[in-house]
């Protein structure tokens, strides 16, 4: 039996496939293995970005804000540049945070916000108005509580109070300092 080229040729070309085959192959699988390949690009960006969640009587609640948005799928990160969060409910006054970045969880029910975080709840008949710096809060939108680790200083009215790590609950208005407390109260002046 002879082999002619004619024979050997579709062999060959079987071969050259597979081989090419098996090598695209395991250049895919390789890919995600390799952290230098591994990119953290946004998929996709927004300016003056705006998202508002209404209540069950179609009222807006909560309405976010920031100059721009930027969504990151590797992770599923959404990144806020200079952010504003405006939580309005029928019965509180207003209630804003402003930061210079931020970040929104997956479902956009918690916000981390970070650097310069100002905080102000409008006076209402009963109580001032409140005013709140710190370097870092953690709001958790449904259930209107506010958290940090960090100092923050507390104004309400003639009051003033700082210390290390703090929760506030805005629907109660009931703040907890954890730790390093010092207060200021002056008398109203009539």
């Amino acid at each position: 039996m002879r082999f002619s080229t004619t024979r050997l040729f579709p062999l060959g070309l079987m071969l050259v496939l597979a081989l090419l085959t098996f090598w695209l192959d395991r250049a895919v699988r390789d890919e995600p293995s390799h952290p230098s390949q591994r990119r953290h690009d946004p998929d996709y960006l927004v300016h003056n970005f705006s998202s508002t969640s209404f209540n069950r009587l179609g009222l807006a609640e909560t309405t976010i804000t920031a100059e721009k948005m930027l969504h990151y799928p590797d992770d599923d990160s959404t990144e806020l540049v200079s952010p504003r969060v405006v939580q309005e409910r029928p019965t509180q006054p207003r209630f804003t945070v402003r930061a210079d970045r931020g970040v929104l969880a997956r479902e956009g029910d918690e916000i981390f916000l970070y650097d310069n975080v100002y905080l102000v709840r409008e006076p209402d008949a009963e109580h001032p108005g409140t005013r709140m710096n710190t370097s870092f809060l953690h709001l958790i939108r449904d259930r209107s509580i506010v958290r940090t680790d960090r100092e923050v200083t507390i104004v309400e009215g003639t009051r003033s109070l700082s210390g290390r790590g703090m929760e506030y609950n805005n629907d109660s208005r009931e703040f907890v300092l954890n730790s390093d407390v010092k207060a200021r109260f002056e008398a109203e002046r009539r």
